[in-house]
């Protein structure tokens, strides 16, 4: 039977795993810690889009929108996912709905989506998703998901996060919820080990999984499942025979952990990939765990031997560039869990950070920015792209990492920029990738192009003529030889 939408939204908010929701009076868990949006202003990324980017790096699936064609355009491949293999997820579908769709319902329009996309690629599982325009013309998807699930013997997964519904982390949550409805549990594995983990909340953005995973493999731990980065839908379907699941960032799929212990007793711990110490501590509990669950007790002196190794290895790489980066201020624009493990991580580097967003981290993620940087924690709750130029343009910092949206503040600043976030071309996961991201902010911050564009126009702003301080005395005699230079003649031979 389906749940309401809002009926299931209330239930996202009853998070256990949350010190700050279970601190609070029923009532007011029920309304919910979500600040409401306001109509017309820029929000983050609407409930669709934060479940199809929470979802659709599962590679093997079809993920389908049941929507206007824009918003299937939104989000399509707008995160550098890989897969190791199958590349439909990178495929857009859309049942790209018309005025008469919104007049006589897209039902029909739905299945026969459904339809041409088992004949034509024949997945293992299809998505819908739902969108604004669908839900409120009252379109059930879910009841032609069962149909369609009936009739083509295949899963069709309804996931209901329409973009009013909240933002993007709500999005999330609710994707999360599809896959606890519908998906995990629902596939058994074809065997199981005692070093069986599922990675939640890790999207293998450009690859970062894969920085991590020969770590696990030398240690003989098996990734049963990663939700949802590099993900197949049999190994997500059988993610409930894991021994422990690791919790990559809080603020996305922490349903799915808290859930998952409930119904199956797996026991989890958010960790971080992000910095030396936390990939080792990282490491440390997911031995911990798996010997309390049964796996051999050598587990955790194999893994002493291989952070001692891989430790003195990434040290030895980043000694180079740690003394020219000593000092060196950094502003962190990000969020969630990258607001304190990237901290630990720069620091790790030498650099002293002058400030770091909170705007998208949970309480845990604020208290562990005040254990990392002590009293002195610059905690940025919503900073203003103003705010951020006038603390680049004073040099309060020497590189602002961010995403791409606040990019062009820290240009404009004529600033050092680097993207941390989902658009990057660098993985920065595992000790390899520490080592690149000490690497990336060298590069960035001793570019030679940021001597070049804050030196003042040859015109500058008080009045000095082009020819005052050019080299010739007479600005067209000097532009005239060097255009001559350039295509191989002397001044005399140019006509006049």
């Amino acid at each position: 039977m389906s749940v309401s939408l809002k009926a299931k939204i209330a239930e996202v908010f009853e998070e256990p795993g949350c010190d700050k929701n279970q601190g609070k009076s029923e009532k007011e868990r029920k309304k919910g810690c979500t600040k409401q949006l306001s109509p017309g202003a820029a929000a983050g990324g609407c409930a669709f889009d934060g479940a199809k980017i929470a979802l659709q790096p599962i590679a093997d699936v079809a993920h389908l929108v049941h929507g206007p064609i824009a918003c299937e355009g939104n989000s399509w491949d707008n995160r550098h996912s890989g897969s190791s293999g199958p590349q439909l997820y990178r495929s857009g579908f859309t049942t790209d709905i018309n005025e008469l769709d919104v007049v006589y319902g897209g039902e029909k329009r739905l299945f026969k989506s459904i339809r041409e996309i088992i004949e034509k690629y024949n997945p293992p599982a299809v998505f819908v998703y739902q969108t604004c325009v669908t839900a409120l013309v009252g379109d059930d998807i879910e009841a032609v998901c069962q149909r369609a699930t009936e009739k083509f013997g295949k899963p069709i997964i309804p996931v209901n996060a329409p973009g009013f519904a909240g933002p993007k982390n709500l999005g999330n949550k609710l994707g999360a919820e599809a896959l606890l409805d519908y998906v995990i549990g629902t596939v058994e594995p074809e065997f199981t080990t005692p070093y069986d983990i599922n990675i939640i909340g890790e999207y293998n953005l450009v690859g970062e999984l894969w920085q991590v995973k020969p770590l696990l493999d030398a240690l003989g731990i098996r990734i049963l499942s990663c939700i949802s980065g590099d993900g197949r839908y049999n190994e997500v379907a059988s993610a409930h025979r894991a021994k422990v699941n690791m919790m990559v960032c809080s603020k996305s799929m922490i349903n799915i952990a808290t859930k998952m212990e409930q119904r199956w007793g797996i026991p989890y711990f958010e960790g971080s990939f992000y910095g030396i110490g936390d990939m080792s501590d990282t490491l440390r509990q997911i031995a911990k765990l798996l010997v309390k669950q049964g796996a051999p007790d050598d587990l955790l002196d194999r893994t002493e031997r291989l952070i001692e190794v891989e430790e003195a290895r990434a040290w030895l790489r980043i000694a180079e560039y740690k003394q020219r980066l000593q000092g060196k201020r950094v502003l962190l624009i990000t969020g969630g869990v990258k607001s304190w493990s990237v901290v630990a991580a720069l620091q790790e580097g030498g650099m002293e950070i002058v400030g770091t967003s909170i705007k998208k981290s949970t309480k845990e993620d604020k208290e562990k920015i005040k254990e990392i940087m002590g009293d002195d924690a610059h905690m940025i709750d919503d900073m203003t792209p103003r705010e951020m130029y006038n603390m680049l343009r004073d040099a309060r910092a020497d590189i602002m990492l961010s995403g791409g949206r606040s990019q062009f503040v820290a240009l404009k600043a004529r600033m050092p920029w680097l993207d941390i976030n989902q658009e990057r071309y660098h993985p920065y996961g595992g000790y390899e990738g520490m080592v690149e991201l000490v690497r990336e902010i060298d590069r960035a911050i001793y570019n030679p192009v940021w001597q070049q564009v804050r030196i003042p126009a040859p015109w500058g702003d008080d009045g000095e003529t082009l020819g005052a301080v050019l080299p010739s005395a007479q600005p067209m005699d000097y532009l005239t030889e060097v255009a001559a230079k350039s295509i191989g003649l002397t001044p005399e031979e140019v006509p006049s």
